[in-house]
């Protein structure tokens, strides 16, 4: 067990009480109750902040709700075949089956389009500038300092060509690139050595996304075509997301786990 979990250490010791349930339930019911007490009392910039939070939980709240709402739709189907006899007016009628209008990839275009993930570390903690760039001064560049150096793993693609020293401005050593990354299928409860296709998001900044900068929480993109994965219409998916849970430049490998 890691350090500092002493909490579950008790648990598995000495148990839990007969009636922890029903407390946790009782403080769940009277959470709405409190919450509603503080927003009508609560006044000035703390009034302000408190509502635009309450505002972005319930927008998302909606979001959710309504990207989980499925219909369903009727097409022709001509591979159904009635069962016993079918009456003459029903006899130019085609086969009609029900399908979900919102399939997989729908949903997470529209995951992808609302920049939300059901993610297994919600919160990171972000990482400053001067933690992940070091100032380089080199050669005649000695009294200018314009260039940096990336200190954590990277990732760039295939046919990526350095500029020219000259016009360089951020370097990420070949040292700490990674092409490839250790995958836990949560469902499947198995991890497969999976290519790296890109950086999807680094919640810490734009930049360390665009740089191809991957730090914990970060969400990438990978290769899953060798794990037979197909869509509800039946085509081979070739890339899926994944979030790091492990800090790669500890570590020395990039631990994540897949979005499904």
């Amino acid at each position: 067990m890691p350090q500092h979990e002493y909490m579950e250490a008790h648990k598995k010791r000495h148990g839990e009480r007969m009636d922890r349930a029903e407390k946790r339930r009782k403080k769940d019911a009277r959470e709405v109750h409190k919450r509603s007490e503080f927003a009508q009392k609560v006044h000035g910039i703390r009034a302000k902040l408190y509502q635009r939070k309450r505002f972005k939980e319930k927008a998302t709240m909606r979001k959710t709700i309504a990207m989980h709402q499925e219909r369903t739709n009727k097409h022709a189907n001509d591979d159904a075949v009635p069962d016993g006899a079918v009456p003459a007016y029903l006899l130019d009628r085609e086969g009609v089956s029900r399908a979900k209008v919102l399939s997989n990839t729908v949903k997470q275009k529209r995951k992808e389009k609302a920049g939300k993930w059901d993610v297994p570390i919600p919160k990171v903690k972000p990482v400053a500038d001067d933690e992940m760039f070091k100032v380089l001064r080199s050669g005649k560049r000695k009294n200018k300092a314009w260039k940096r150096m990336v200190t954590k793993v990277t990732f760039v693609g295939e046919g990526f060509t350095r500029k020219a020293p000259k016009y360089e401005r951020f370097i990420r050593p070949t040292g700490l690139r990674f092409k490839k990354a250790h995958v836990t299928h949560p469902e499947l409860k198995a991890t497969f050595h999976l290519d790296i296709l890109g950086v999807k998001k680094n919640p810490s900044s734009p930049l360390y996304t665009q740089l191809g900068v991957m730090t914990k929480g970060t969400v990438i993109e990978v290769n899953v075509s060798d794990l037979g994965l197909v869509t509800q219409s039946g085509k081979v998916v070739w890339g899926k997301y994944a979030q790091v849970t492990n800090s790669p430049e500890l570590d020395g490998c990039i631990n994540a786990v897949l979005l499904v």
